[in-house]
Formats: structure tokens, sequence, C-alpha cells
């Protein structure tokens, strides 16, 4: 069995040790080689061509987006960052496939109780290939497709992965797409950030979502983390409401909640599609919807 290679770029000795512990501990993967810097990583990734990497974000000589910048645009690789997190580790939420949030206190035992999570983004990782970011066109493109209406709409679930999944989804639409809701689980303080950056490659409109905001055609909004929305049909219009409850398959935005809500409300308007998936959220939602909208629901 080829295993996983992975590489580990942190400036903490202890959180090499404890992620090359985490990652060897896995029979499909091993540590191929760690880094206390981005300089260093540089020459041990030509050298060693490792399929997965790991990366924190504020280190020494170079920070770890100024180098997921120019890795992305020299040699782009699926990267996992594993970092606390802070305003500026936000603006990453676009470029890395994944994250993992450092514990703030016992940071050994609450690495550990991470493996498993720990292991799924990187087997995940490793399956995504990466496409080239193309800037946002001036003229956007204007496609001969159903009637602008606020009754139809898409319901797109993901999570690990889905920084990518959703922006290869996102950035061929056309201004005449049907609204979009989009639930990626995500940590708080990476939704806006997030919603942002996917607004400079689209040419529909991006952004995060707000309580009591109408549902509109040629746009996409995703809930800020860690609120539970629903889509309710208010009239004359559709808006969206937001709540903080509990998590729902051990997430929180939850995309069972999500299709659950537009199930209900949309109906056969609604298209739905899981694009990424960790445990089971959104499986009974989606079939719930399949039973609303036949045949319209997909993963």
């Amino acid at each position: 069995m080829n295993k996983i290679r992975v590489m580990c770029v942190d400036d903490s000795a202890m959180m090499r040790q404890l992620m090359t512990e985490i990652v060897n501990s896995f029979p499909d993967m091993e540590m191929v080689a760690t880094a206390p810097d981005p300089i260093i990583a540089r020459d041990l990734i030509k050298r060693l061509n490792p399929a997965v990497l790991t990366l924190d974000v504020e280190m020494p000589r170079m920070d770890g987006l100024d180098f997921l910048e120019k890795l992305m645009r020299l040699r782009p690789m699926p990267v996992v960052m594993v970092s606390s997190l802070t305003g500026r580790g936000s603006e990453i939420t676009l470029r890395a496939v994944d994250f993992v949030t450092k514990p703030q206190l016992g940071l050994r035992d609450g690495m550990l109780q991470y493996r498993e999570l720990i292991g799924e983004k990187i087997r995940t990782a490793a399956r995504v290939r990466l496409l080239p970011h193309r800037p946002k066109p001036s003229s956007p493109v204007i496609l001969d497709g159903p009637l602008l209406s606020s009754e139809k709409l898409f319901a797109i679930g993901a999570s690990t992965g889905g920084n990518e999944a959703i922006r290869q989804v996102l950035e061929p639409l056309p201004v005449t797409s049907p609204a979009l809701l989009i639930n990626q689980h995500m940590p708080a303080g990476f939704t806006c950030s997030f919603a942002n950056r996917l607004n400079k490659h689209c040419h529909i409109a991006m952004k995060e979502a707000e309580e009591g905001e109408r549902v509109l055609p040629g746009h996409a909004t995703s809930p800020p983390a860690p609120a539970i929305w629903n889509w309710r049909a208010a009239v004359p219009t559709n808006v969206i409401r937001l709540h903080d409850g509990l998590p729902v398959n051990r997430h929180r935005p939850s995309v069972d909640v999500l299709f659950h809500s537009v199930a209900k409300f949309a109906g056969r308007n609604t298209v739905g599609v899981i694009l990424t998936g960790m445990g089971n959220d959104g499986a009974a939602g989606l079939r719930r919807c399949a039973r609303r909208a036949p045949g319209r629901w997909s993963s």
C-alpha cells in the first residue's frame, strides 16, 4: 500500500513531534519530513515531494500565509493549516484545503484528541486535485438558462476539502444562476473571509448570511459559524433565519439543518448537493429532500 506522504511545517518543536506521532500512528500515511520554517520547507518539498503539507501561520523568516500564496502560485499542493485562529489567519480559507485549530490549553492532550480528525483531513486533502485560481472577469458571462426567480435555489453542503470544491462550483456560474445557500463546516472567525475571497473569484455575489436577509438569484450566502440556520419562505420574499442552537451531528452550522429547512419550505424548487463529507452530516436531510423532490438531490 502506498502511504500518503506528509510534511509538517511549524516553528514549534513540540508541534512537529506531535504531528509526526499522530501521522505515523496511521497505517496509510507517514511523516516524511518536518521543517521549522518555510525557507527550510521549500527545499525539502522539492527533494521529497510530499503529497500533503500541514502548515502553521505564525513562523519566523516567512509566515505561513505568505508561504502559502507563493506555494499555490509556483507549486500547487494540498495544504491543511494547523494553527491558532487569528484575524489574519482567516485569510487562508480559500487557498488551504482545510484547517485544524490548535488547542489553547493542554497542547499535547488536545492535539492527541484531534488524532482522528487530523487523519481524516489529511486523507481528504490527498485526494484533492487543485485547479489554478482565475481572476474574476471584468464582464460576467451570461448564459441561456432558467429565468431569474427567488423561488429557485441550490442548497450545497461541504466539509473537509470543501473550500476548493465550492470554489470550482461557483467560479463558472453566471449571474443568471438561482440563489445558492452554502453550508461549509468551518470554525468561527473564518466564514466572513471565506465568503469575501470567493466573491473576488465569482461572477455571482458571495457573502456571509445575515438574519432576515432576502434569498436572491445570482447570490450565494453561507452562515456565520457557529450559527445554525434555516431558510424560511416568508411572504412575499424568501428570507434567512439564523439561530444559535446546539450542534447537529457534531457540527454547527449543520448541513442537515439546512437540508431539512429547504425541504420543508422550498420542496421541488430546490436542488441539493453534498460536495464533500465529514461523518454523516447531511445524509438524513438529503433523504428527506429526495422524498420532497425526487431525482434532484445528489452527493
